[in-house]
């Protein structure tokens, strides 16, 4: 058996030698190898790139590339190239480092690796990369960022600091990979900045625009309705509770010209977003019913127009009204340092109603009279540039943002920067909801073709190329990131206290979702702006947007309630809701959620314990009876209560606290016994009675804190 074993050992020995053993080269393959008298590029490649490697030695499975060790490989690999002039020799180095890189690190896709307890990852570092790395679930990694006050989604980046320090947390070493395209050959940076406006624009390009004109003014005070009698439109009607809750940009055609509206809401919480309209208008027409006269919004509106330097139009409407008093209102006027022109002053005031179109006509002449004194102009050949009014997500068409265009002409396929945020416009749609192929100066459009929601108040700018808006943005990106980067408080002795005893602020995380960026921000502001010296609101995440499975489970993670205003939750977020046990309020008007809101704040905290000493009994006597001992006492004030709790006082100090087993007057057991009257006493199985003790009855009443 020995000897079959070895010849089939022999046997296989032969085939494998077969097998390895290379062909023979061709004649002419040898001719080519004897006619080729220079070093190939692969040895010129390993002459230049000498660092002293020993080729007999085993190489290592992967290569770390630090920033130190690039700096000193570099310039070598630079200088070498100098000397040697070679076509040939010269492409090879800016091709090997990334093959080098590449093939050292053992992960093809170049997400990075595990070794033991250290993970290399080359950035951007993605939450659910590094929890797989880590062997971890996505939300347990944010439960840790959270807790760093950081907060992104599973499929956004964070900065390598951050991922150090979660790295740390359980236990690995965090390494950062760090690999450049193209070697050992020294780039210079291309730098990308956004176009600046034009502070002269040439006289022969410059043409007349539409002036953009923003409603402004109380809460039900009408500017919604006229604007609607202007456009013969509906929209009031659909507004929920019957009060505009975003910002509304609409284009007339009046005569030969074209006027852009604004209109804006009249809620206290809206503020910030009167404000905006201001910035962009040119005239601001103030709404006033003539029945109500100047209320708090209309006086805060009057604010932000003197405050940008706006013309000012008062339109008097609800003239129709039994009780309209225009007369009242323009008194009102001049107390805000706004003279009516029918008492001297240059204000123009336009009595109008928004029912019967009394007064629209004149209106819109003053509006077009105006804009003429004001000579707006613009360039429609600069340089694209618009503000964002609105911003949004759209079921089919994602993050969407209404701009109004400053300068230039917005067109389809335009790239652009929008804050920290790249773009290419994919569609303009215009207010009517028809798609247009472009947008000059003073036009409301609808842009689709957002990576990521732009921030309401930013500016869309135009740029070169995709390649250069795409870079702009990464750096502005790495920026906000840097910023976002809490500092770590620094421990205080107050708070440690707070701490220990309690005393600190119960906090109630929250999580809001909103049909636009706009509503979300004035409802985020007006919680904020709730006072409380026991309780505070948290706003983990604030935006637009549907609710989805990852806010469900970043609710989860940091214990919230999630807010939805005017969206829908999709069909995961449902069942995660479900099974995480997250609750999800939505509402339509922003009254109630504000009031919910308060609620949960109010419910947070505990009751407070009030002590109510309803009487007194002074022991006279002690008494032995069934399994222990009595007390036959008088009472001295208030009245003692047997389903009240009690104390015995002994020298002032307290010996026993509970509740009455025994209330007793002669033989019979009662439920009360006042001033005066003398009783037999019995607290649970206390028998240590003496003569002199005092027994104190008291009620322990709950009373709801305040915030």
């Amino acid at each position: 058996m020995a000897d079959d074993k070895e010849k089939k050992d022999s046997k296989k020995d032969e085939v494998l030698d077969l097998l390895s053993e290379k062909p023979k080269p061709s004649r002419r393959e040898r001719q080519r190898q004897e006619a080729a008298k220079v070093q190939t590029v692969d040895d010129k490649k390993k002459a230049a790139l000498d660092l002293g490697i020993d080729d007999d030695k085993p190489k290592k499975s992967r290569v770390r590339k630090t920033e130190n060790s690039g700096k000193d490989i570099l310039p070598s690999i630079s200088n070498r190239l100098d000397d040697k002039p070679d076509p040939d020799f010269v492409k090879a180095p800016a091709e090997e480092p990334v093959a080098a890189a590449e093939g050292a690190s053992g992960d093809e896709d170049g997400e990075g690796e595990v070794d033991g307890n250290v993970i290399s990852i080359k950035p951007p570092i993605i939450v659910s990369d590094l929890a797989e790395k880590m062997g971890k679930m996505a939300f347990e990694i944010m439960a840790d960022l959270i807790k760093l006050e950081v907060f992104v989604a599973p499929t956004q980046a964070i900065e390598p600091d951050i991922a150090e320090k979660v790295c740390e947390a359980h236990g690995f070493v965090f390494e950062r990979e760090k690999r450049e395209k193209g070697g050992g050959v020294h780039k210079e940076e291309e730098v990308f900045e956004e176009p600046e406006p034009e502070e002269e624009e040439p006289e022969e390009q410059l043409a007349y625009r539409a002036p953009i004109i923003t409603f402004m003014g109380h809460v039900d005070h009408g500017k919604t309705s006229l604007l609607d009698y202007i456009r013969e439109s509906r929209v009031a009607k659909g507004e929920a509770g019957g009060i505009t809750q975003h910002v509304g940009a609409y284009s007339v055609q009046h005569g030969d010209r074209r006027i852009t509206f604004l209109d804006t809401p009249g809620h206290a919480i809206f503020s910030k977003m009167r404000s905006r309209g201001a910035d962009v208008t040119d005239i601001v027409v103030v709404v006033v019913a003539a029945d109500d006269g100047i209320m708090p919004q209309t006086e805060e509106a009057i604010k932000h127009a003197k405050a940008a330097g706006k013309t000012i139009i008062v339109a008097i409407n609800k003239i129709d009204l039994p009780a309209a008093d225009p007369m009242r209102v323009m008194t009102q006027l001049m107390e805000h340092e706004l003279v009516p022109s029918e008492m001297g002053g240059d204000t123009e005031c336009v009595k109008v109603s928004a029912q019967t179109g009394d007064g629209i006509d004149e209106l819109l002449e003053l509006m077009a009279l105006q804009a003429e004194v004001l000579e707006l102009r613009a360039n429609p050949k600069a340089n694209v540039r618009a503000a964002v009014i609105e911003a949004s997500v759209k079921a089919g068409r994602g993050a969407t943002a209404t701009v109004i265009v400053e300068s230039g002409t917005l067109k389809k396929g335009q790239p652009f920067i929008c804050g920290p945020f790249a773009g290419k416009v994919k569609d303009l749609i215009d207010d009517q909801g028809n798609s247009v192929k472009e947008a000059g100066p003073s036009t409301p459009v609808e842009v689709l073709g957002f990576a990521e929601l732009p921030n309401v108040g930013d500016s869309l700018v135009g740029m070169d190329s995709d390649r250069a808006a795409k870079k702009l943005s990464e750096e502005r990106l790495v920026e906000r990131r840097k910023d976002r980067l809490v500092q770590p408080k620094k421990s205080r002795l107050e708070d440690m206290l707070q701490t220990v005893s309690g005393a600190g602020k119960a906090k109630l995380n929250l999580i809001l979702r909103s049909d636009v960026q706009g509503t979300a921000e004035a409802i985020k502001n007006a919680i904020m702006e709730i006072e409380s010296e026991k309780v505070e609101a948290n706003f983990i995440i604030a935006g637009a947007g549907a609710i989805n499975e990852s806010d469900v489970l970043m609710a989860s993670s940091a214990d919230a309630i999630i807010l939805g205003f005017n969206v829908k939750v999709d069909g995961k977020a449902v069942k995660a809701a479900k099974a995480e046990g997250v609750q999800v309020k939505l509402y339509s008007i922003v009254y109630e959620l504000i009031d919910q809101v308060k609620e949960s704040m109010l419910g947070m905290l505990d009751p407070e314990i009030r002590e109510t000493v309803i009487g007194r009994a002074s022991v006279k006597q002690v008494f032995k009876v069934n399994g222990g001992r009595a007390a036959g006492c008088v009472i001295k004030s208030g009245k003692v209560i047997r389903s009240a709790h009690a104390r015995v006082l002994r020298g002032k100090q307290p010996v026993f606290d509970g509740k009455m087993s025994t209330l007793r007057r002669h033989q019979d057991e009662v439920d009360e016994v006042k001033q005066g009257i003398e009783c037999g006493i019995r607290l649970g199985s206390f028998n240590e009675y003496e003569e002199g003790d005092v027994i104190e009855c008291y009620t322990l009443d709950k009373i709801d804190q305040t915030l």
